[in-house]
């Protein structure tokens, strides 16, 4: 990990419009994001040798290359768990790069979440074994796992819906910013969110993210390579993967605490091989398909202590000017759902000093993956 310190940098990023239903399937929509990333960077498809994805990913990396026009490809992987996977992708690019194995490397995302299926529709496929001790009594859907996580938080720490709101209006607040968020000019209230119906219990609507269809990329390189790009390079200062010892899915039954989850063992990695600390992270893009995956994100990654993730979003922590601003994008409650790819555009554009919600002087972002499931984080820096 030594030798990934500041050797590779994210160069470009693209994306499409996101929206409820988008007319294109999922693989024009990856090739429009994967083309946007490359003209971003200023780099020819022909160069691309390098490719990331997540094993949901439909698009398989064939079909990519015939179709955008790659190159000879020397290096491709996949990373599961759906979101858990998002910033693994750009941590086995750089690492591929730093490794000489190669050297422009995409990692892409297409999802049509807003007008297809749902993953736990297909009943055929819902009862590998650990669920067939779960799903079978309610916890179908990743909601009701984290709805069980939740309650357990909110027990032995007090947490409250207040905490949770806090969450989805910081998130809300920066959407309201971001042309291209869902929830653009769409402000939410206390009122709004303490009324609306359960999804399941504590969780309400607004602690669910958004359904969308819409895809994204990014473009790393080596550090050398950066310096002749378009933009100045983002850099890619830390990577870790996590998977901690008895993890079970979301619901972490089989862990001695279920509530130190993935976050908690990729923070270990990151922070040991990173010249930083949590204190002097300027801004945070932290995954947030539910509103509580925060606090314990908070606190897995070091913020605040155990138990303090709740507290901490208090007098606008996660605001801009707060504590620790949070998914100025608008995140996946809020911008968009894509298992968490949009979360590492906005980091770039915020050390790129061009977020529609700028943090002055951001110079350092933590980006992370799903906690609650086998995740990943980076380190970006300036």
């Amino acid at each position: 990990m030594a030798g990934l310190k500041d050797a590779t940098a994210i160069v470009g990023i693209g994306q499409t419009p996101f929206a409820r239903h988008l007319p294109e399937d999922e693989k024009t929509l990856a090739c429009r994001a994967v083309l946007a990333a490359l003209d971003d960077a200023g780099i020819s498809p022909g160069e691309v040798d390098a490719l990331a994805s997540y094993t949901m990913e439909e698009t398989d990396e064939v079909e990519l290359a015939k179709a955008v026009g790659f190159g000879d490809l020397t290096f491709f992987s996949k990373v599961g768990y759906g979101g858990g996977g998002s910033c693994a992708t750009v941590a086995h690019l750089a690492a591929a790069i730093a490794s000489g194995q190669a050297s422009v490397g995409v990692a892409w995302r297409s999802r049509k979440r807003g007008s297809g299926p749902r993953p736990w529709t297909d009943t055929g496929v819902q009862l590998p074994t650990p669920a067939q001790w779960t799903r079978p009594f309610g916890l179908l859907r990743p909601v009701d796992e984290i709805a069980m996580l939740t309650r357990r938080y909110m027990h032995e720490y007090g947490a409250t819906r207040d905490h949770l709101f806090n969450v989805a209006l910081a998130c809300r607040n920066r959407a309201n910013q971001n042309p291209a968020a869902v929830m653009y000019e769409r402000p939410l209230t206390r009122e709004m969110y303490m009324t609306s119906r359960w999804i399941s219990e504590p969780l309400c609507l607004f602690d669910n993210c958004l359904e969308t269809d819409g895809a994204l990329a990014c473009v790393v390189v080596s550090r050398e390579r950066a310096r002749d790009c378009r933009h100045a390079p983002v850099y890619v200062h830390s990577a870790a993967q996590g998977l901690p010892a008895q993890h079970h899915g979301m619901v972490n039954y089989w862990n001695d605490d279920p509530l130190t989850g993935p976050a908690w063992t990729a923070a270990r990695h990151l922070w040991k091989h990173a010249d930083v600390t949590p204190q002097d992270v300027d801004v945070a893009q932290i995954y947030d398909a539910f509103t509580a995956l925060i606090p314990l994100s908070l606190e897995g990654y070091g913020f605040c202590g155990r138990g303090e993730g709740g507290a901490f979003t208090e007098q606008g922590a996660l605001e801009i000017g707060g504590r620790l601003p949070l998914n100025t994008g608008g995140g996946g409650l809020s911008e968009a759902y894509v298992h968490g790819f949009n979360l590492i555009n906005e980091g770039v554009r915020q050390l790129r000093g061009t977020s529609t919600a700028q943090v002055p002087g951001a110079a350092t972002c933590l980006v992370t993956a799903g906690e609650g499931v086998p995740t990943s984080a980076l380190l970006l820096r300036s």
